[in-house]
């Protein structure tokens, strides 16, 4: 134990080096000795230096001294691959998303089905290009259900406060757009300038208060202004001229 803590005290200051902890016995011939590192920048870590003694030796030997948190210590974030950090709104101006070969959200342009299948069945690979409107990669199933998914469960889906409170829904708006495939069934773009949606997709069942169908209410007729005759004031103009002006308040 005193090798350990003259080790240990070599890599920091011996007065940083506290009370010995619990040994660790990692295998025959190799313990682990712990000590409380008194280090200000360090709380809660410890010491940990591993000794060693070979087979018929009769000196034991440092084999390795690090520093390793313990209960409460200040510890760096388990490390996440950044495509798992990346959350929307993170790209900006002249960065670059590359997308992965296997993106399941993708398949090919010139088929939505496997080759295989396409030359059992003969289909036309021109004519499913044609459709893809020469995009390497169109969105796959799995693509369409997962945008349909966050849309619909987002703020410009029916579940949204302004969509509870819109006075009519954005399928018989005149300003909703619907989007073309599949998609269509459920989402359209708005482009009504005053909305808030103006430019994104919203759902069928989406609504504003900026509705086409919208109509400001009517106005009722304007009051009569009431004339008061009995009231005057008293207009001086010189010393010897006085007029009395009969007021009328509206």
């Amino acid at each position: 134990m005193d090798l350990a803590r003259s080790v240990a005290a070599e890599i920091g200051r011996p007065e940083w080096v506290g009370e010995h902890l619990t040994p660790q016995v990692e295998d025959t011939r190799l313990v682990t000795h712990y000590f409380t590192c008194l280090d200000p920048a360090y709380p809660g870590w410890n010491y940990a230096v591993t000794v060693v003694r070979a087979a018929r030796a009769k000196k034991v030997t440092v084999n390795e001294v690090v520093l390793l948190p313990g209960e409460g210590a200040l510890a760096a974030p388990e490390w996440i691959p950044w495509k798992e950090r990346l959350r929307p709104g993170d790209l900006g101006v002249g960065d670059l998303l590359p997308t992965d070969e296997d993106d399941e959200r993708l398949v090919p342009g010139y088929a939505q089905v496997p080759e295989s299948d396409l030359a059992d069945e003969g289909v036309d690979k021109q004519m499913l290009w044609e459709l893809g409107l020469g995009r390497k990669h169109v969105l796959s199933e799995i693509g369409r259900e997962q945008a349909a998914e966050r849309w619909y469960n987002g703020e410009s889906g029916p579940r949204s406060p302004i969509a509870a409170a819109a006075p009519a829904r954005c399928a018989t708006c005149g300003f909703m757009t619907p989007l073309a495939g599949e998609l269509r069934q459920m989402f359209g773009v708005c482009t009504n300038e005053y909305a808030p949606d103006d430019g994104r997709v919203v759902s069928l069942d989406h609504g504003c208060g900026a509705h086409s169908e919208v109509r400001a209410p009517e106005s009722a007729e304007p009051a009569s202004p009431v004339v008061d005759e009995m009231g005057y004031d008293h207009i001086v103009f010189d010393d010897t001229t006085e007029l009395e002006l009969v007021t009328s308040d509206s």
